[in-house]
């Protein structure tokens, strides 16, 4: 694509939240014999019951609930069949309670854009890549125009920037982030579309926002288009305009408290599960994913990532 230029790689080591304060043995003390046994027995319950927790996994909610219930659910049962553990599936409301619910521990494994990986490996000391899919060290944007803007493809963005446009969540790495870095290396303001740009909240709502032509252009994930395209799914009055150059994107990040609850060799042998995954022995999983493998992958893989992040004001 000659009109738009390669993003540049490196950025920043990534920070470290402070350690809590150490808990106070005068404080407990200070209380009666009764609150001591209560405060004791609390404790002991409470990491009883975080030993015995499943694998709690969970994603950002790029797409429709039902789509996400089914892909995370298949893959819950076959991982939890494979690694001789509870896992459970939990889903979230948007992007930024996907990245708290990891920070706090109440996910343990999350299937994380770009973007939402690095904010909640930032904010995460001690959580570990684990894999990403084939097609996510070469993946793409797609931006989509209404069919009423006469637009034909082309590798210029310059027609969009008169356009109502929309972008899908704030923080959606193929939805917003690496579209909107493009723009701007292209000579266009990534936020000075008429009106401004709308955040739709996810791939599909993008789409159909464009095909009802509330927006007249927005952008979306490559896989997503594919999908939605070979199904038919995609509404006639919705054409793809242009895609973007290569960018690392989706992968597993694992938290640390679960590898404390599990044992030290969780993420190798998370890690080693998602890369045996195979099209002859595991081809529901792999073609709810859109891929053909996945692959191991590392924190050096964002730091392009971090750096655009940065840029651009959604990592601070």
């Amino acid at each position: 694509m000659s009109a738009l230029r390669a993003a540049r790689s490196g950025g920043p080591a990534p920070s470290t939240s402070p350690l809590p304060p150490p808990f106070s043995r005068r404080a407990l003390l200070a209380g009666t014999g009764l609150a001591l046994a209560a405060a004791l027995a609390g404790c002991g319950s409470s990491a009883a019951e975080d030993r015995a927790a499943p694998l709690r996994i969970g994603a950002i909610p790029d797409q429709d609930p039902e789509v996400l219930q089914r892909l995370h659910g298949t893959l819950a049962g076959s991982l939890a069949a494979g690694l001789d553990l509870e896992v459970e599936y939990r889903p979230v409301t948007d992007y930024a309670a996907a990245v708290s619910l990891f920070r706090t521990g109440d996910l343990d494994l999350v299937w994380f854009g770009g973007l939402t990986g690095v904010q909640a490996r930032l904010q995460t000391p001690g959580a570990v890549p684990i894999a990403q899919r084939d097609i996510d060290e070469d993946f793409h944007s797609v931006f989509v125009v209404n069919t009423a803007t006469g637009l034909a493809p082309s590798d210029d963005l310059g027609p969009l920037a008169g356009l109502r446009f929309t972008y899908g969540s704030e923080t959606s790495t193929s939805g917003r982030l690496m579209p909107a870095w493009f723009l701007r290396e292209a000579g266009i303001d990534p936020q000075g579309f008429p009106g401004g740009p709308g955040f739709s909240g996810s791939h599909d709502a993008t789409l159909a926002l464009v095909a009802s032509g509330t927006y007249e252009a927005g952008v979306l994930n490559e896989q997503v288009w594919s999908a939605r395209s070979e199904a038919g799914d995609v509404d006639p009055a919705v054409v793809a305009y242009t895609r973007t150059p290569a960018y690392h994107d989706y992968h597993w990040l694992l938290g640390p408290r679960a590898v404390e609850r599990l044992g030290e060799d969780l993420p190798r042998r998370l890690t080693d599960w998602f890369t045996g995954l195979s099209p002859e022995d595991d081809a529901e999983v792999l073609e709810l994913f859109g891929a053909q493998s996945f692959i191991p992958t590392e924190a050096a893989n964002y730091a392009q990532i971090e750096q655009i992040g940065r840029d651009l004001g959604l990592i601070r």
